[in-house]
């Protein structure tokens, strides 16, 4: 049996197309694309408040004497409704259309959810698709952290975390909005995360304001979210360095609960 023999050049060619099938992934890319850098000399901004109209829901205290650590907190913190001045605060406000094919590399910076006086801190939150969220527990008692996304590639959590234990950190790889957390040990705790596929979104805080920073130039679709109170569309365009405001106003739900 004659063996064929293999030349130089033949050794190279193999050398060759063996390389470029092991070629590497530019840092800055995807697998569906390219990340697109943030032009800090031509974005824009969307600036607003969440108004509320009318008298919001009595907060309800709660009896938190079951766990004598959390009866010494704040028992009159259910956060469904929280006005001050007429700002609705723990409203999720994101980009949902106008950024056409750019996409953008999600931040490694954990989003932060602490357990602290028997409640979830912050109550909203939201993180882009990719990005981690880091659960810790800053009481002096046992926790839990449980939710169950709607979407099956974000994944469902049931943990426990000891007083003051080591945080948790996930990573939800899909967008979905108002993912509901709870404690299994407290019920009356509660959070929400919101993951988007960009970094542009905002929650509202304490009197209703929220901020969007680094927008290219543009026509954006934006979105409001509350949990009890539904979604608010609307347009806004962001020219170059420049600051647009958009408001939105909830109103008070009817005693039936109708809006």
């Amino acid at each position: 049996m004659q063996i064929p023999k293999i030349t130089t050049a033949g050794v190279l060619s193999v050398l060759l197309l063996s390389g470029a099938g092991c070629k590497k992934k530019d840092a800055g890319s995807s697998a569906a694309g390219v990340y697109t850098t943030i032009d800090a000399s031509t974005a824009g901004t969307i600036t607003g408040t969440i108004h509320f109209a009318g008298q919001p829901p009595q907060r309800i205290a709660i009896d938190m004497a079951q766990d004598p650590v959390c009866g010494a907190a704040d028992a009159n913190n259910t956060e469904q409704y929280v006005v001050h001045d007429g700002g609705l605060q723990n409203v999720f406000i994101y980009v949902k259309d106008g950024l056409g094919n750019k996409l953008y590399a999600p931040s490694q910076d954990p989003v932060v959810v602490d357990q602290k006086g028997c409640r979830f801190a912050p109550h909203v939150v939201g993180a882009q698709a990719g990005q981690p969220v880091k659960f810790t527990n800053g009481d002096p008692t046992m926790h839990n952290v449980h939710f169950t996304p709607q979407i099956s590639t974000n994944q469902a959590v049931d943990i426990s975390q000891p007083p003051n234990g080591s945080p948790d950190m996930r990573t939800l790889p899909t967008p979905e909005l108002m993912i509901p957390v709870r404690c299994n040990n407290h019920p009356w705790m509660e959070a929400f995360i919101n993951v988007v596929p960009n970094p542009f979104f905002a929650v509202s805080d304490g009197d209703g304001h929220f901020t969007i920073k680094g927008l290219p130039p543009g026509t954006y679709t934006i979105v409001a979210v509350h949990e009890k109170l539904g979604q608010k569309t609307t347009t806004v365009t962001v020219a170059s360095k420049q600051t647009a405001n958009q408001d939105f106003t909830y109103t008070a739900p009817a005693p039936d609960g109708t809006r």
